[in-house]
């Protein structure tokens, strides 16, 4: 197999877009359209990358930075291209990064769901039987081709390609073709190193364009062939934000597909997202057991695991977080476990309403309620908490019963601080475990007490002002005016 080389080009501004951000690092399910593209040059285990920048070139540049720290699967450079004078110009700017004995693939950094079979298939065509050099352009059949370069076959077999004619130069009957041309080409580097350097500006617009190649190739009797689909949506750009909403879109209902066919059960798969995640650059993956059922408007972020038989109610946000087999997910509950991860045991009963933070790890069978929060604690088999309470930065034994509005006081203000409630703990409601503390095994925690010493096993902690009563206390009056 010859050594590919992945030419990007990324450095237009994408001025439609109407935003301060480049066009390339817009989010497509999370992630930068450019994360997309780098990962079909991952697909295609290129040797190297060569990100052509401009528009914005700082930030595209430390985007892909990220993707590489999370990949390492190739050499990535940059090259910039300044001012922007056309395709072949940016192509240009990037032969110098190349070896020379490779093949080069040219991709544009905002077409993001070109799949990986059919780039395989191009630089298979390009390759050619015998170690035969050839020029392969990726070509789409279009219902409506307007405003798009034909391709223009030889009449002699209807196999091999002319020329590309811009849609204002084409004659009727070449506008009546419907194949289109994709951006998207493979060509050995020394062939392309060659025909880039007898490119001229001498057209309308004053740019070099990368298409002129094809015109050379026929000239020095270079096979030019075309690997032709019918997927328009694998060769879609993105220019403004509805056509990024329709290939976002476009994206989620695949995903969609693909997990109803493993047989997961989704109530509107028009309503479901996969996201990646955008702090660590990773793609999204969801991965469901058998009869998983999850309801509508649930979005689901980097990597997430379903047991056998969860059910994930309507409108909950899941990110990073391992849910294990039976787990009931009520509606509106917000699950982020970043790095550190959040994990939900067997059994267990979360929400409505319910926010569980990075470092959330829960046992079997336990409950967690309406407007409860949990940070970076644990929670052994049939711990509950089930009303309007925190627990942050705490162990909690078996079969706890952690009442309503009651809190974990974790932070002095500089650092956070570790709360021990041991197993069958009773704690009442609209209390505060002033950290760090521990609560012994069996003890009870009265109901308004802030605890800052040690409950001993078996006790009943109290720490409240002893209850007065005020016979024939009057209530203040207002004083009349005037």
């Amino acid at each position: 197999m010859t050594a590919l080389d992945i030419i990007i080009m990324a450095a237009g501004k994408g001025t439609r877009m109407k935003s301060r951000i480049p066009k390339v690092l817009q989010r497509l399910a999370g992630r930068p359209l450019l994360h997309h593209v780098l990962d079909q040059a991952a697909s295609l285990h290129a040797r190297r990358v060569v990100v052509v920048t401009g528009h914005g070139a700082t930030e595209v540049e430390a985007a892909c930075a990220g993707y590489t720290r999370a990949t390492g699967s190739f050499d990535l450079q940059f090259v910039r291209q300044q001012p922007q004078l056309g395709t072949g110009h940016a192509v240009q700017q990037a032969m110098p990064a190349l070896a020379g004995d490779g093949m080069a693939v040219v991709l544009s950094g905002d077409v993001p769901l070109t799949r990986p079979d059919t780039l395989r298939a191009l630089v298979d065509a390009a390759q050619g039987a015998g170690g035969n050099e050839r020029l392969a352009l990726l070509t789409v059949r279009l219902p409506d081709p307007t405003g798009y370069g034909r391709i223009v076959r030889s009449p002699a077999d209807g196999a091999a390609v002319q020329r590309i004619v811009e849609h204002k130069d084409a004659s009727d009957a070449e506008r009546a073709i419907g194949e289109v041309y994709s951006g998207i080409m493979a060509v050995p580097a020394q062939r392309l190193a060659g025909w880039l350097a007898r490119l001229t500006n001498d057209n309308a617009q004053g740019e070099y364009y990368l298409t002129d190649i094809v015109a050379m190739a026929v000239h020095d009797a270079v096979p030019v062939v075309a690997h032709c689909i019918d997927d328009a949506l694998q060769v879609a750009g993105v220019n403004s934000p509805a056509q990024l909403a329709e290939l976002e879109r476009a994206h989620q209902r695949a995903q969609a597909a693909a997990l109803m066919e493993q047989g997961v059960r989704l109530a509107d798969p028009a309503r479901f997202d996969l996201r990646g995640d955008a702090r660590s650059g990773a793609r999204g993956e969801l991965v469901c057991g058998q009869d998983v059922d999850i309801d509508v408007n649930c979005v689901f972020t980097g990597l997430v695991e379903l047991g056998e038989g969860v059910q994930i109610g309507a409108n909950c946000c899941i990110a990073n977080a391992r849910i294990a087999a039976g787990a009931v997910i009520h509606p509106f509950t917000h699950i982020d476990g970043e790095k550190l991860g959040a994990a939900v045991g067997e059994g267990a009963l979360i929400g409505p309403f319910a926010r569980l933070r990075p470092g959330a790890q829960l046992g079997r069978e336990v409950h967690i309620g309406n407007f409860v929060e949990v940070k970076n604690s644990t929670l052994a088999d049939g711990a509950k908490a089930n009303h309007l309470a925190y627990l942050g930065d705490a162990s909690v034994g078996e079969r706890v019963n952690y009442g309503a509005g009651s809190i974990t006081a974790n932070y002095d203000g500089a650092n956070k601080h570790r709360t021990v409630i041991e197993a069958d703990v009773h704690i009442g409601s609209n209390c505060v475990l002033v950290a760090p503390v521990t609560i012994g095994k069996g003890a009870t925690v009265a109901g308004g007490s802030t605890i800052t010493k040690e409950v001993p096993a078996g006790a009943l902690g109290v720490a409240r002002g002893r209850q007065v009563s005020i016979a024939d206390w009057k209530r203040p009056t207002k004083q009349a005016k005037g």
